[in-house]
């Protein structure tokens, strides 16, 4: 990786990307410290302090803190997130957005430009429910409909600008603009976890003690990203063998080449649906005023939140955990089946002469390749949810709390590894231009 950042500083194009970038993830780090106007910021930090531990943790590290702050980036880029699952879903169930996405460049083009009007209005709407319950919470400086339409602007602005800011970079920087702005949030977030732990199992023990712990944070840290790392670059290669064809005088085809299927083939996205599906109800109940009792309801609320799962007090509130686990394997199966055809692969390989050695065209390939699909997801499905719960172990048995969790760490690596391959790519492409040009 570091051989390849120093190769990319040797060319002139790639280092003007680099530092366009960087510039830009400045200008989101200092937008990330503007308070938004009208909200009262010591008295929504005192609350979201009570809140930290709970179901805002996650939240306020993706946001790299705006949220705790309540900055004009407060939304982040969660907004353009969640508005480009949605149309990743509509386009396998709306024919005319699938008509789009085979046209190729023109048909991508409007599909981001839907999802951008989509971004906002989803913005929008949190913003407008954000300005109403923070007001009639109290933590607005004074509620009334001037200084919500205020804060609602301001934030919905933000989320835009962030959007904008992501596009930017994927067109004039490197990598994936959207995925970076979100990892640059989680990386700001990290030091002061690091001082969090560093506060709470080292500082004011006795050395050796000190020691152990220090190292023991240290290895749990580095076995997740090396794990991490294993699981986003494995993938089963199925081998394609394409028939010979003759056109005119000449003779095509006959070569060999390979289907390749990433075993993490949902990525992140499969703990973000498991977590957005168990954290509404208790974002509900908590910008609605409603604290978890000692009833039945309570338990299940406090059963939702990850703060209380591995906790050795409560091993009854853990239940929760195995729900979340089989969430995350239902939405594995179920991101993968909406991204990945077998039957239509298997058409365009029948069509193409192309063929699995040892396995009938049509049919049967498609048959092979879902039961190939089913082990391969179950097997990432599996590692994703190893990463998830090894940091809730640590927060819950430990009470190590801290923002960033197996969730954080796969974002991070993913993002790293395809702005490293983006990068090679493009060396690539220039060493091949400068010797066709000579």
């Amino acid at each position: 990786m570091f051989q390849t950042l120093r190769n990319a500083f040797k060319v002139k194009e790639i280092r003007e990307r680099l530092g366009y970038t960087f510039i830009m993830l400045i200008v989101i780090r200092l937008g990330s410290q503007l308070p938004c106007p009208g909200i009262d910021s010591e008295l929504f930090a005192e609350w979201f302090s009570g809140q930290t531990n709970g179901v805002f943790n996650f939240f306020d590290a993706i946001t790299g803190g705006s949220f705790n702050e309540m900055s004009i980036f407060a939304l982040s880029i969660t907004p353009y997130i969640t508005s480009s699952i949605i149309m990743q879903l509509l386009t396998i169930a709306i024919p005319k957005l699938e008509e789009m996405q085979r046209d190729g460049e023109e048909g991508r083009k409007k599909i981001a430009s839907i999802t951008r009007y989509v971004t906002v209005a989803l913005a929008l709407i949190e913003s407008v429910a954000m300005g109403i319950g923070f007001g009639r919470s109290g933590y607005l400086l004074n509620y009334n409909v001037f200084t919500v339409i205020q804060v609602v602007c301001v934030l919905t602005a933000g989320s835009a600008v962030l959007m904008w800011i992501g596009e930017q970079i994927t067109e004039k920087g490197v990598g994936n603009g959207i995925s970076i702005v979100l990892v640059i949030n989680i990386v700001s977030r990290i030091p002061a976890d690091m001082f969090t732990l560093y506060e709470q199992f080292v500082k004011g023990q006795k050395i050796a003690r000190g020691v152990l712990a220090g190292v023991i944070i240290l290895a749990v840290i580095l076995v997740t990203v090396v794990f991490v790392i294993l699981l986003q670059d494995a993938e089963r290669k199925i081998p394609v063998q394409y028939s010979k064809k003759i056109q005119g005088r000449k003779t095509v085809g006959g070569q060999s080449t390979f289907i390749p299927l990433k075993v993490n083939t949902g990525g992140v996205i499969p703990i973000i649906f498991a977590q957005s599906i168990m954290e509404f109800p208790v974002v509900i109940c908590a910008l609605a005023g409603i604290e978890a009792g000692s009833g039945i309801g309570g338990k299940i609320l406090n059963g939702l939140q990850q703060s209380n799962w591995c906790d050795p007090a409560s091993p009854e509130l853990s239940i929760g955990l195995v729900i979340y686990l089989i969430l995350v394997v239902a939405f594995a199966y179920f991101y993968t089946s909406i991204t990945f055809n077998p039957l239509e692969i298997a058409d365009n390989m029948k069509k193409q002469g192309g063929f699995i050695p040892g396995i009938r065209p049509g049919k049967p390939t498609s048959e092979y390749l879902t039961k190939i699909l089913n082990y391969i997801v179950f097997t990432g499905a599996v590692g994703l949810s190893i990463c998830a719960v090894i940091p809730i172990f640590f927060n819950g048995v430990f009470n190590a709390r801290v923002s960033f969790g197996g969730t954080s760490v796969i974002i991070i690596v993913g993002v790293v590894i395809e702005t490293i391959k983006q990068i090679e790519s493009r060396m690539v492409v220039r060493y091949y231009k400068g010797f066709l040009s000579e």
